[in-house]
Formats: C-alpha cells, sequence, structure tokens
C-alpha cells in the first residue's frame, strides 16, 4: 500500500507507489524514466538508487535533477515500490549546484546508518571541472538525506590531492573487516582510494589503474569468496571488438584483482552493449542469487537521454580461477505481437562500401526500426568526409529472393546540400537490384533531404540484393560526408516482420 513520507525543507515531496513489472525494464511506461542503477540489499528487501532522466524529446544531455528508488522483496516476482524524488543535490549539499544528479551509490555502513556517495557539481567556480563527490547520510533508505561532510566534497579537483580529470561515477565497498573502499572516474580515467571508518576521510593518495581494458566510465567495486571485482563500462571501439562495434556505446565489462586496490587484471565482457548509448551497471547478491542492474531506452518513449532501469540474474563460473562472471543476456517484458508490415528491411544483413565503416557510425542502425528526434552517430550508417570518396553504397542482403515494389530512405545532414565538408544530403541517388548482375530501378526519385522520408515506388523486382547508390556533394576533389538513419524496403503486400538475419551471401 502507497505510504506517504515527509521530507525535510527543500526537497520533493514523494509518495510511495507499488509497481507491478513483468519484465524489463522495470519502470516501462515513460511516465518515469531511470538510470544508473545502484543496488543495495537490507535485510529481506532489494534497494535499486538510481538517478531520473528528464530530458524532452529531441534533447541531447544529461537532464538529472533528483534521484530515486526502487525496492522488492522478490525480482522475480515483479512487485516492486517505487520511491521518486527521494533527494536533490542542491538539498542535500548546502556546496552543490542544482541538477546534475549523476550516478552515485548508497552502503550500509558498520553503524547501521546508510550512506550515499553523489557525485554533484559544486558551487567552487576556481575548479576547472565542478563536479565533486559528496557523501550524504540516512537513517533509512527512502531518507531523509543530510550532508555528512558538510564542510563540502570528499573528492574533487583540489581534493584528496589536485586533479584534471572529471570526478563522477563513485562506488563504494564496505569490507568485510570493516575497510571501506572508493573509486570513481570517467574518460579513461580510473581511481580508487581507502577511507577511514567515519565514511568521508579519505586514508593516503588515490591510485591510478590503467589495467582495465577500454575502461570508459563507472566502475562498480564488489567482492566475493575473497576475490574482488570491479565491473565499468568500456568502449575499445572496433569491428573486432568484444565489446561494442561503435564509439559511443559501451559494453560492460570486468576485472579481477587480490585486494581491494588492485592490482587489477582484465577479465572479459559481461553485457554487451544495450539500446541505449550509455551503460551503467551494479551486481548484487540476494537471497543466494546474484543480479546485474543497468539501464536501458527500451520504455516508452525511451532513448539515449531517457534511460530505464532493467535487472537480470548474473551467474558465476567457478570452473576457473578467479571465478568468471557468465556473460549476461538482457531480457524484456513481453511484447505486443508485431503488425504486419510491408518493410523487409529487418529480414536482411546490411552492407556498405564503406565497410570497416568509421566506429563513430554503426551500419546495423541502417534497419534496427528506430527513428529518432536527435540521432546521436551510432543511430546511422555514415562515411567520413575525410575519405574524400565521391560515390558510396549501402546494400541489403537476403537469405532467400523477396520480391519488392518500393523504399522509404532517411538521410541525416549536420551541413546543407552541395558542402563539400561535415556531412550533406547526397547530390544524386538511385536504386539498384541484382539478377545477374547490377540493375538501376527506373522511377522517378525525390531529391535528397536531411531528416525527411524519401518515398519511391517502383515496377516489383525480385531479388536477393537490394544497393542504394549515394553521390557525395562537393567539387574539386573536396565531398562531403554521407549519412542515413534508417531504410525501409517495401513488399507488395504486408505481412508478419521478417526475423533478423545474422549475415547473407554476397550477391555478384
Amino acid at each position: 500500500m502507497a505510504t506517504a513520507m515527509l521530507l525535510p525543507a527543500g526537497l520533493a515531496a514523494q509518495t510511495a507507489r507499488p509497481v507491478v513489472a513483468p519484465g524489463n525494464p522495470i519502470l516501462a511506461d515513460g511516465r518515469t524514466y531511470s538510470t544508473d542503477p545502484a543496488p543495495l540489499v537490507d535485510g529481506d528487501r532489494l534497494w535499486i538508487w538510481a538517478g531520473r532522466d528528464e530530458a524532452p524529446p529531441g534533447v541531447n544531455d544529461f537532464i538529472m535533477n533528483e534521484w530515486q528508488a526502487l525496492a522488492t522483496r522478490d525480482p522475480a516476482s515483479g512487485h516492486w515500490t517505487h520511491y521518486p524524488a527521494i533527494a536533490r543535490p542542491e538539498a542535500v549539499f548546502a556546496w552543490a549546484m542544482p541538477g546534475r544528479a549523476y550516478a552515485g551509490q548508497v552502503v550500509k555502513g558498520r553503524d547501521g546508518r546508510f550512506y550515499l556517495y553523489a557525485p554533484v557539481e559544486t558551487r567552487d567556480a576556481a575548479l576547472r571541472d565542478r563536479f565533486a563527490i559528496g557523501v550524504a547520510v540516512a537513517d533509512r533508505m527512502p531518507g531523509p538525506w543530510r550532508d555528512a561532510h558538510p564542510t563540502g566534497p570528499i573528492v574533487s579537483q583540489g581534493l584528496p590531492v589536485p586533479n584534471a580529470i572529471q570526478n563522477i561515477d563513485p562506488t563504494v565497498l564496505v569490507d568485510d573487516d570493516g575497510r571501506v573502499f572508493l573509486y570513481w572516474g570517467t574518460f579513461g580515467q580510473l581511481r580508487g582510494i581507502e577511507l577511514a571508518a567515519d565514511m568521508v576521510t579519505p586514508i593516503g593518495s588515490p591510485v591510478a589503474v590503467s589495467s582495465l581494458t577500454g575502461f570508459f566510465e563507472a566502475p562498480w567495486l564488489m567482492k566475493r569468496r575473497g576475490t574482488y571485482y570491479l565491473l565499468y563500462a568500456a568502449n575499445n571501439a572496433g569491428p573486432g571488438s568484444p565489446c561494442t562495434p561503435t564509439l559511443y556505446h559501451a559494453c560492460i565489462a570486468y576485472g579481477s584483482a587480490p585486494t581491494p586496490l588492485g592490482p587489477w587484471t582484465y577479465r572479459g565482457v559481461v553485457l554487451r552493449p544495450v539500446s541505449s548509448t550509455t551503460s551503467h551497471a551494479g551486481a548484487v547478491a540476494f537471497k543466494g542469487r546474484w543480479y546485474l542492474t543497468y539501464h536501458t531506452a527500451d520504455a516508452v518513449g525511451g532513448g539515449h537521454f531517457r534511460r530505464s532501469v532493467a535487472i537480470d540474474r548474473m551467474t558465476w563460473d567457478d570452473s576457473v580461477i578467479p571465478a568468471a562472471i557468465r556473460p549476461v543476456r538482457p531480457t524484456r517484458r513481453p511484447l505486443p505481437p508485431p503488425r504486419p508490415t510491408r518493410n523487409v528491411a529487418g529480414g536482411a544483413a546490411p552492407h556498405a562500401s564503406n565497410e570497416p565503416v568509421p566506429v563513430r557510425y554503426w551500419l546495423r542502425a541502417l534497419n534496427d526500426g528506430i527513428v529518432r528526434a536527435a540521432p546521436l552517430p551510432p543511430d546511422l550508417w555514415g562515411s567520413a568526409a575525410a575519405d574524400g570518396a565521391p560515390r558510396h553504397w549501402i546494400e541489403y542482403r537476403w537469405p532467400r529472393v523477396v520480391t519488392l515494389n518500393g523504399s522509404r530512405i532517411r538521410f541525416w545532414a549536420d551541413r546543407p546540400a552541395g558542402a563539400v565538408d561535415g556531412v550533406a544530403p547526397p547530390a544524386a541517388w538511385h536504386l539498384e537490384y541484382w539478377r545477374d548482375g547490377w540493375h538501376r530501378i527506373t522511377a522517378a526519385l525525390p531529391a535528397a533531404r536531411a531528416g525527411e522520408w524519401e518515398s519511391v515506388r517502383f515496377a516489383p523486382v525480385t531479388t536477393r540484393c537490394l544497393r542504394a547508390v549515394l553521390v557525395a556533394s562537393g567539387s574539386a576533389g573536396r565531398h562531403a560526408g554521407l549519412a542515413v538513419e534508417e531504410w525501409e524496403v517495401l513488399a507488395p503486400r504486408a505481412a508478419p516482420p521478417p526475423p533478423p538475419v545474422g549475415d547473407s551471401p554476397a550477391c555478384g
């Protein structure tokens, strides 16, 4: 039953509400987005501390003004309690600016109280980067929260030693012997330090960790059977990367160490890239099982800046030493049956003339069925202006012959038509199909515009491969890049969507 809770002045009023989640994400209806999950076990309840995304559609920025929490006694039941608006940075820390309630973590101290380690922006204008880590304390997980170190943050560009990094994404472990360890970092910079028993005072100088392959941000420190593990968001990108093919996306990788401060050894990938470009995970043992929490863009109206918390089982391989974390397969709540469609692009393997595609783009974005108000580079196939190529093609290959009579393509650009740099709409384009050679489809084509669906109808053709040939704008050897957000290919009649394929043989 929902219960009202009183909070001190400056904090938003909140009412806990029951949530039934028959799968992921937990909050899925688009009313409230949740992100950067940090799980915590307290007695017979599993808590997830989370941020809240509030970016309007089409705004590519982290609009995050407050923290919230979810709680359950059984993740498999799908029954959760949602605690919205638990705390805001400026209401908890007098030295903090409003907003930027980034990824924090709550741990339970040896004194039985809860400690929140939160990255916020300090009012200290002398710092080049104002992000700092503060510590708040509460007697109960939902609060009220108060500053545990009112004199200011415990980590900033001036504390505990001067640094030039962005100090966010704290993770804390209270070890079995009561010692406390803090890690934090982003943009490839990872730091760790011990804290005193008071939970706020750093001991010694931070250690810099550089041995974890692809580290980008979002560390998560944990311990199992005497071995220390660190989950983190990695983005070592490339066509052969075990992490991610695209620069903007991240996977969740992990390392292990014999002590809380290392040395750390890279061990592998736990979670491949999800539907949001960022990835942020936390793991915890609860009632004899391990769970991985993370966020995706899978809620109604979700996106890269409108993320939602998910949870799945995480298992271990104890046949090796140290024990390995098995890869986690993300799950989703049941979805309604897909509607019949004429678009058969989803059943084809995409290819392009510029493979391997530049790592800022993603070839699979061509037929992922997603169109965003403000796409990021991995939402596109693209070519780089620097390659100087005046002509490119993109291609679909089906595993069997299909009949087609239409196409819809959506170009993307950040420069006007005719530009010689950046990304511009193609100066010309046409379609070709394969039948013992490539044949041009004779149909009237609309001019290529960015951000619009360009549709074309043509006499039915039977083929296994279709190409869109794109001529880059430019002159005198200088040509703009090209980009396509989505390319649909239409059959004469609607049918259930074809299943996706890994790849199909080339034509020609």
